[in-house]
């Protein structure tokens, strides 16, 4: 753990690190049974093979290694992720050498998700102690079609630093086909978000909540501003909505992944108001992007862009086509 002192009260805090990553396409390089991975096996279109895995994951991890370094050298105490294909490609991440010392703790289920990816909550025992996990599985065709799902949403119950918090991870449907057309799907994702959260603040007295993931859509789309509740000022938030510190980033022109030469901004963590008010110890003290120089692209059709792994099918040896993002909370010593 890390102390630091403010600027305004030379008061002691220990730091957690909140972050989320998606990881663009970590699978295996196994042609598994049932699911749509094809393109990632070394046989595939993308020949996937084990040096460019290996390769991947050694990339991977030093990102992870790095995050919020500056202000705790243990780096994320909690890590969601997002376009995982198992369980073992986390646990060959979790093992590679830059991250090792850190003994993260996997949690993460198999999807219903016809490409086989996932979500999961990467967490340090020492910062992060869950008690329940609950997974809801998003249905995303229509009525009368047969039925498929999309990623599911993770909620975590636990003690950040000894204190009650939930903590879900997700990874909301693509924009596949129109962002109207798939526009019902996020929002019923974000409905889904502030039920739950509303449920574990009413009957279980948790009130601290942290919403992270791609969300595949901005903080100002009515996802997230209506259906979930967040909101770009911390000030005058009432107990249903949630302080969105990537709103900001947005609104200058800033973000996590780009299309067609636009900006947009789809990775957020997302805060309780009690997290930054006074009702709990543990409180939001900032957010950031993590975008260092080497995890943008120099050269070709993506200049400018996150270096991600593929480009036009080819492995190229980058990270992931999205940066990550991350959020301290301080708990006075």
């Amino acid at each position: 753990m890390l102390f630091t002192t403010t600027a305004h009260s030379q008061q002691e805090y220990t730091v957690a690190c909140l972050a989320f990553y998606n990881l663009e396409n970590l699978f295996d390089t196994l042609d598994t049974e049932g699911v749509n991975d094809f393109e990632f096996t070394p046989e595939g279109p993308n020949v996937y093979n084990s040096a460019v895995y290996y390769d991947k994951l050694e990339k991977l991890s030093r990102v992870i290694s790095e995050i919020a370094a500056n202000y705790t050298p243990d780096g994320p105490a909690l890590i969601g992720v997002s376009e995982i294909e198992n369980i073992t490609v986390l646990e060959d991440l979790i093992r590679q050498p830059s991250i090792a010392r850190r003994n993260y703790k996997i949690i993460h289920q198999d999807s219903k998700d016809g490409r086989g990816v996932d979500v999961a909550l990467l967490y340090q025992a020492k910062y992060f102690t869950p008690d329940t996990t609950h997974y809801y599985s998003l249905v995303k065709s229509k009525d009368g079609e047969p039925v498929s799902y999309s990623r599911d949403i993770l909620i975590c119950q636990g003690k950040l630093l000894g204190e009650p918090i939930a903590v879900s991870v997700n990874h909301w449907p693509s924009r596949s086909g129109g962002e109207q057309a798939t526009a019902h799907l996020r929002k019923k994702a974000a409905s889904y978000n502030r039920y739950f959260l509303d449920s574990l603040a009413t009957y279980h007295q948790i009130e601290n909540a942290i919403v992270m993931g791609d969300l595949n859509d901005d903080p100002t789309d009515k996802s997230v501003r209506q259906c979930l509740g967040g909101r770009r000022t911390k000030e005058t938030l009432v107990r249903t909505e949630m302080y969105n510190p990537y709103e900001n980033y947005y609104r200058k022109g800033l973000g996590t992944t780009a299309y067609r030469n636009a900006w947009s901004l789809f990775d957020q963590i997302i805060i309780s108001q009690s997290l930054v008010n006074d009702e709990s110890d543990l409180k939001y003290y900032k957010a950031e992007i993590f975008n260092p120089s080497y995890l943008t692209q120099k050269t070709g059709n993506f200049k400018g862009y996150p270096y991600r792994s593929y480009s036009f099918g080819k492995y190229i040896g980058g990270y992931s086509d999205h940066f990550p993002v991350y959020v301290l909370l301080v708990k006075p010593k």
